[in-house]
């Protein structure tokens, strides 16, 4: 098994494309620890059950999303711009993980609805420093989610 980090890792990659190929019911322990190629007891080691593995996903999409809401703070054309602009399906970690997270918010997962929540208010709280009406300011959220559901539903880069 490889190193904590790295299995650990793995794991979660394996949860998130399990869910974006197959759905949550395929996203099984098992088929975890099989996708991932770690027993089941490094996959218990890391996460001892599914909740678990939701929490885990969750901290990461959570963590993903700040790392971009302080890109989007410090972005040279402004936040909203940044925002507009990024709003597109690039396939990248922070995409999978946070189509991943909505696919378990879709079956009524709180911790999954938590850390969509979270993010989504993170980003929010970025426009609002810079973008001082607040119907302007959730306007902005409104047309780059819009971008951003329409790229991912239709695979367009």
């Amino acid at each position: 098994m490889p190193p904590p980090p790295a299995a650990r890792a793995k794991l979660l990659d394996a949860f998130v494309t399990i869910l974006l190929e197959q759905g949550e019911r395929a996203a099984t322990l098992d088929a975890v620890a099989a996708a991932a190629g770690v027993s089941k007891g490094g996959l218990l080691y890391h996460f001892p059950s599914k909740d678990a593995l939701v929490e885990g996903l969750a901290d990461h999409v959570e963590e993903l999303a700040a790392g971009d809401a302080a890109l989007m703070r410090d972005a040279p054309e402004g936040p909203a711009a940044y925002y507009i602009r990024t709003s597109v399906y690039a396939d990248t970690p922070l995409d999978r993980a946070i189509i991943a997270t909505t696919r378990l918010s879709q079956n009524a997962i709180p911790r999954a609805r938590l850390a969509l929540t979270r993010i989504s208010q993170g980003w929010m709280d970025v426009l609002a420093d810079t973008v001082t009406d607040p119907a302007t300011a959730r306007a902005v959220m409104l047309i780059g989610d819009g971008l951003y559901y329409s790229a991912a539903m239709s695979g367009e880069r």
